[in-house]
């Protein structure tokens, strides 16, 4: 072992002390803290990101072959070939488009949506029913959300009176128009996605009626099997797909939502290595005064043949132990915390009782978390890198001063 490192460590586990210096401990636990901090919120914010991404593909499928919002239809050929993909465990066909409803005298404009009730398996909403059973829907039904239900009045076995764009487009030319009477068989609720909320849910045969669409579809929901790489499977569809016609996957068609969230983890861990770096700075004017007090006894080892570079790398190499010492024991705080952050967040919600407010905005009170490799690595990385960085202005001190001069020195 070179003499500095040596002298490094003693330096910091001082002889008799057990644990180390006063300071040692202090930079140590200060690391740590930071780093705690940093695997807490990374962590959080990434069991967040993946709980988005899980409820994206639950309500809109892997993969979506769509016109861009122009109606097309595919040949019988095409179709089959995107049906047989080995890949592809379900697939169904949906329009989708806006409307006037009314009951009583309440109007609304929700968004309505036409899906093949004949394959349910294919549609997110099946999981989102609340109330009655996509069975039940045919062509003179409905099924609403919670949130247009509540703002109407609705409840099951009410009938909305529904006037489309080709209504409209009639009464302009001064014709007499009755409007489309839908009875509601069932409620749904998927409150995070404002696409279908307030939005109603008709047959996909209903919906080519009320816009005069007759077979065509706005898109494919195209949902695959465990082990298939839908985007992969994008870029092969996309190959032979006709026209405006493309597949894109959940992440092309979220791809806004998904860069805010991205943003966010990124500036939450760019905010919180700020604790970090208060910590680095304290334990450099640690070392810095260590350095003065110690004066006399680096001009000794000056005097006894040590170099400059050496001199250099003993305090460097404190930064260095401290630094991993403190970011192995945040790490290991940090994933401890989180072990228990249920029990802490339901004792915390039920003495502010705030937790119907979590549930409200964020659609559950369980605080996901999702460990990353990457994340880790990159803390990592960063919290040695900043210790690192703590002991280069004291070992640039110690490395300038002369043998004869130092030991001269009063301290």
């Amino acid at each position: 072992m070179p003499w500095y490192l040596y002298l490094a460590l003693k330096q910091l586990f001082p002889t008799g002390k057990r644990f180390g210096s006063f300071f040692f401990l202090m930079s140590v636990l200060g690391v740590a803290l930071g780093v705690m901090v940093l695997v807490v919120v990374q962590s959080v914010m990434g069991g967040f990101g993946q709980v988005h991404r899980e409820r994206m593909v639950e309500t809109t499928g892997h993969v979506d072959v769509t016109g861009g919002g122009r109606p097309f239809s595919l040949n019988a050929e095409l179709l089959g070939r995107l049906q047989d993909d080995p890949r592809v465990e379900t697939m169904g066909p949906y329009a989708q488009g806006i409307v006037m409803a009314q009951r009583g005298r309440v109007p609304q404009v929700p968004t309505v949506f036409g899906i093949d009730a004949r394959q349910p398996e294919a549609y997110g909403i099946t999981q989102m029913l609340v109330a009655g059973d996509l069975a039940d829907l045919h062509d003179g039904s409905t099924i609403v959300s919670v949130p247009f239900a509540r703002q109407a009045g609705i409840v099951i076995g009410d009938t909305l009176e529904i006037y489309t764009p080709l209504m409209l487009e009639a009464l302009n030319a001064e014709s007499v128009i009755l409007p489309l009477e839908l009875e509601v068989v069932g409620m749904y609720e998927i409150e995070w996605n404002p696409e279908y909320s307030p939005g109603l849910v008709v047959t996909l045969r209903a919906l080519q009626d009320m816009y005069g669409l007759e077979d065509s579809i706005h898109g494919l929901t195209v949902r695959l099997d465990a082990k298939a790489d839908e985007f992969a499977l994008a870029r092969e569809w996309n190959a032979f797909l006709p026209g405006f016609v493309h597949a894109q996957t959940w992440r092309d068609r979220w791809a806004s939502f998904l860069w805010v969230l991205d943003l966010e983890k990124t500036m939450m861990l760019f905010i919180n290595l700020v604790i970090v770096a208060v910590a680095v700075f304290a334990i450099a004017i640690a070392q810095l005064l260590n350095v003065l007090r110690k004066t006399r006894e680096i001009g000794v080892l000056g005097a006894f043949g040590g170099r400059p570079r050496e001199l250099w790398a003993l305090y460097c190499w404190q930064g260095v132990i401290i630094g991993g010492l403190g970011t192995a024991l945040g790490m290991l705080m940090g994933v401890g915390l989180l072990a228990v952050r249920d029990p802490i967040i339901q004792g915390l919600s039920a003495l502010t009782g705030t937790r119907d407010t979590l549930i409200q905005f964020y659609y559950f009170a369980h605080l996901p978390v999702r460990y990353s490799l990457v994340d880790f690595a990159i803390i990592s990385v960063a919290a040695l890198s900043l210790a690192t960085l703590a002991g280069l202005v004291p070992a640039w001190r110690a490395a300038r001063l002369k043998p004869a001069e130092a030991i001269r020195t009063e301290m």
